[in-house]
């Protein structure tokens, strides 16, 4: 059950870390507005808050 647990959070880590590059990524290519990015940054920051909030 402990993998289980590893395994959901290092997904979540991986979604935060996902969003904020796509965020820089599109924001530098400059193909997304600006709503669009605080949208993607959400769910990275609410990703982060479930890795948190599940210790």
């Amino acid at each position: 059950m402990e993998n289980v647990q590893s395994t959901i959070n290092l997904v979540l880590k991986a979604v935060a870390v996902g969003m904020s590059v796509a965020v820089i990524v599109l924001g530098t290519l400059g193909n997304v507005a600006v709503n669009t990015q605080v949208s993607l940054l959400g769910i990275g920051l609410f990703a982060l808050a479930l890795v948190a909030l599940r210790k």
